[in-house]
């Protein structure tokens, strides 16, 4: 058997369209409907529809009496001047004060006056209060001058502590005994500021003046805080003195 081959590439004349005239016929179909729809379709205006159930914003008016609601939410209610406060009948309305009437009808009036009592209060003054009589001597009076010996008080036998200020009048429960510093020499006196509480406490110690011996300001400063006043109502201030006595240093003291 002989074996054949058909070609569907190229089309056979007289049989089937060809993709031409296809074309063609489906452009002409096209554009027979187009012409048509121009030429009898209905031409009528857009008309926009009435739109219903849609939500509106209204303002409130005076004649439903809500206006007076919106104007509490007024943040300036209270800081601007308005027309319905309280002092609106005040700051409104201009008074002008009438100007006074000068007009004087009655004639003045004048109060009696007696010649007779001119200076009598002051000459009766003059008789119940006499001027003290002072002679006039300008030689100054001898004063006597008496020579004055210079006293000299002996020293303490022992150290003393001395209380001024408002301190002075709270008394202290217990005498305080001061021992005497051996030391070469004389030792200043020793400034303690205090600050007592009501309860009698001292709560502050402050150094106004030394004794240029450091273990003696020490001392003061530790008997300064140990002392106990008596109460009071309010807190006081003071100072204490403390005089140091001194006694001539032994071998056992220096070492």
């Amino acid at each position: 058997m002989s074996e054949t081959t058909a070609d569907f590439t190229t089309p056979v004349p007289g049989k089937g369209w060809t993709r031409s005239r296809l074309i063609t016929i489906v452009a002409l179909v096209t554009a027979v409907q187009v012409i048509l729809i121009f030429a009898f379709g209905e031409k009528k205006e857009v008309v926009p529809r009435n739109v219903l159930n849609v939500l509106t914003l209204k303002f409130a008016n005076t004649t439903d009496g809500q206006l007076e609601l919106l104007a509490l939410e007024d943040p300036t209610l209270f800081v601007l001047p308005n027309a319905k406060d309280f002092a609106a009948a005040a700051w409104l309305t201009n008074h002008e004060p009438e100007p006074p009437s000068f007009c004087w009808t009655e004639p003045p009036r004048w109060l009696p006056f007696s010649m007779d009592g001119l200076g009598a209060a002051f000459g009766q003054l003059m008789q119940t209060n006499f001027p003290a009589s002072q002679p006039f001597n300008f030689r100054p009076v001898p004063e006597l001058n008496l020579p004055t010996l210079p006293e000299e008080t002996a020293p303490a036998p022992n150290s003393t502590m001395r209380i001024r200020g408002e301190l002075a009048q709270r008394q202290l429960p217990s005498e305080i005994s001061l021992t005497n510093w051996p030391y070469a020499d004389v030792l200043a006196p020793c400034v303690v500021q205090v600050l007592v509480d009501a309860a009698g406490n001292v709560v502050s110690t402050v150094m106004l003046k030394s004794s240029s011996y450091k273990n003696a300001d020490d001392k003061a400063l530790e008997l300064t805080r140990a002392l106990r006043f008596t109460s009071a109502v309010n807190p006081t201030f003071g100072r204490i003195i403390f005089n140091w006595n001194t006694v001539p240093p032994t071998n056992e003291s220096n070492h």
